[in-house]
């Protein structure tokens, strides 16, 4: 998968660490290894942001499979997010289903 890219199940929690740039060359990793947790039980989808320096509509697009397909009624946290990434979240309306938080405790 890409540099610093991760996706970590452990006690109904996927921790994703979402690394420096989310784009098309990178999102479809992403998405193949969300896919593997697809049928477990998830109640939080944690993704950790505070490196995350560019997201594309193909990472934005990425986020969305994971709450339609992993994460139905899960809770979406965006753990430190840059302001220009936050940024495009509002502006795809994606902060309506996630909270924003700058920093993540269970």
């Amino acid at each position: 998968m890409g540099v610093n890219i991760s996706v970590d199940l452990k006690d109904e929690v996927a921790r994703i660490d979402l690394g420096r740039r989310l784009d098309a060359t990178n999102a479809p990793s992403l998405q193949e290894e969300l896919q593997k947790i697809i049928g477990q039980k998830v109640s939080k989808m944690v993704f950790f942001a505070q490196e995350l320096e560019y997201i594309s509509s193909a990472g934005l697009r990425v986020i969305i499979f994971a709450k339609q397909k992993i994460g139905v009624d899960a809770h979406l946290y965006l753990i430190s997010p840059q302001e220009a990434v936050l940024n495009v979240m509002k502006m795809s309306g994606l902060d309506n289903f996630m909270t924003v938080q700058t920093e993540f405790s269970e």
